[in-house]
């Protein structure tokens, strides 16, 4: 049982799935967050305003965008050798195509709503041009934006986020311990019919006397209340209360965006392969990838920056680690990912939004009966 305040509770207090006793495998990173791979940065932008019936243009609003930056910001232009995995596509993560043809993106990632994520990719490009402004004056840019849908408890119709919300969650982008669950994008999610949202974990890798870190971040919000499984715990059919409360209907529509990052040196055929084994850890809680669910995930590398801006004319140079020895770096993909879920699921509170619909935190007295929560959240 780790000690280390940062793996125990978010930075505003809210309990992580290890401040319950639920022991994970693999050796987390100093803050147990995608930002323990120097340079990786994530900003947010909440909104939550309004309460009752569902007024399109004015609300309920519960929703907002997360920023995550793969480099600090004096390096954004420089791109990330990377990979993609489409497990299931009802979903978009923009830019995929480029990163599929060249294994490679710059530029920071954007996650939001559905119906924002247009908005998301375009502020993306406003404050790019406004921070590093030669990186676009004679190029084009094809940021990454991702999302899910959370119209049962925000008015998604009503476009609420803007460009300044992207802007504020780029801007308020820092290193360190990071908040999870209803935050930015993940402000309106909902996974195992819980409240879900933003979650992320990492995992210390030693490869030739080299440690290495792989992170995880995930925007959570999938997958049905039956199936729910945590380390190993098939918990569906004895939490089936609290549930849900239905103002209006709720069709099934739910996904889960992942994004690994690392600063192993490893090539874009390598960050696909890691990619895909993010869904072995969605499998781990429960996630099946049913048919209305967009599970797409990205993987970066943030190594051999040399290599990714080499110029014409010149052999470029590359390190990698050979693919008979990255197992290891599979496990923890797979094991950050299971923890990035259930965190954003114990980070959280009841949420009521549009037309009174209302979803259940995860039971922090079932989490205690179960595993034995720390006095200090009990």
């Amino acid at each position: 049982m780790t000690d280390n305040p940062h793996h125990l509770a978010t930075p505003s207090g809210k309990p992580r799935a290890r401040s319950f006793g639920i022991g994970f495998d693999g050796t987390p990173g100093p803050f147990n967050a995608i930002t323990d791979v120097p340079g990786v940065a994530v900003g947010y932008a909440t909104l939550i305003s309004g309460d009752g019936p569902l007024v399109v243009g004015k609300g309920p609003v519960r929703t907002g965008v997360t920023a995550i930056l793969p480099r600090p910001r004096a390096d954004l232009a420089t791109p990330v050798f990377a990979g993609v995995f489409s497990q299931n596509g009802n979903g978009e993560l923009t830019g995929s195509h480029i990163i599929e043809e060249t294994g490679a993106f710059n530029f920071p990632i954007t996650i939001t709503n559905t119906h924002s994520c247009g908005v998301s990719r375009d502020g993306t490009l406003r404050w790019m041009h406004q921070v590093l402004p030669a990186a676009l004056d004679s190029a084009w840019g094809l940021p990454v934006a991702a999302e899910t849908y959370d119209g049962f408890l925000n008015d998604i119709n009503g476009h609420h986020l803007t460009f300044e919300h992207v802007a504020q969650a780029l801007d308020g982008a820092a290193s360190g311990a990071i908040e999870e669950g209803s935050v930015g994008g993940g402000t309106g999610m909902i996974t195992f019919g819980f409240k879900a949202g933003s979650g992320t974990a990492s995992r210390i890798v030693g490869w030739q006397g080299n440690s290495y870190a792989v992170g995880a971040f995930v925007q959570s919000n999938f997958g049905k209340r039956r199936n729910f499984t945590l380390r190993g715990l098939r918990a569906g059919s004895e939490l089936a209360e609290p549930a849900i409360r239905e103002g209006t209907p709720r069709a099934e529509k739910g996904s889960i965006i992942a994004v690994i990052a690392t600063d192993a040196p490893f090539l874009p055929h390598q960050m696909n392969r890691l990619a895909r084994r993010v869904p072995l850890g969605v499998a781990m809680t429960g996630g099946f990838g049913y048919h209305s669910s967009g599970d797409i995930f990205l993987a970066f590398s943030t190594a051999n920056p040399a290599a990714a801006l080499a110029p014409s004319g010149r052999l470029a140079n590359a390190d990698f680690i050979p693919d008979t020895d990255i197992d290891p770096f599979f496990d923890a993909v797979i094991q950050a990912v299971e923890e990035s879920i259930l965190n954003a699921l114990v980070a959280n509170d009841d949420m009521t939004g549009r037309d009174g619909n209302f979803v259940p935190a995860l039971l922090k007295t079932w989490l205690k009966e179960k595993f034995g929560l720390k006095e200090k959240f009990g």
